[in-house]
């Protein structure tokens, strides 16, 4: 399932304005803006996986039934 996820983040990582700055570029510039897009990206999703995370682990107990 990550493995699904990370890969749908290569197709679908740039925006409008970077989609036209990376059709001016060489493909391995607009290669290294696309990387960097999902490097940029990478933290705020850890952080929201992590507390996802944090909170499921606490209330665990809820869910059991």
């Amino acid at each position: 399932m990550v493995f699904l996820l990370f890969t749908q983040f290569i197709g679908f990582a740039q925006c409008a304005m970077c989609t036209k700055t990376a059709a001016g570029l060489d493909d391995g510039s607009a290669e290294g803006l696309n990387n960097g897009i999902i490097f940029l990206a990478f933290t705020p999703l850890a952080i929201i996986f992590l507390l996802g995370f944090m909170w499921y682990r606490r209330n665990k107990h809820e869910f059991v039934g």
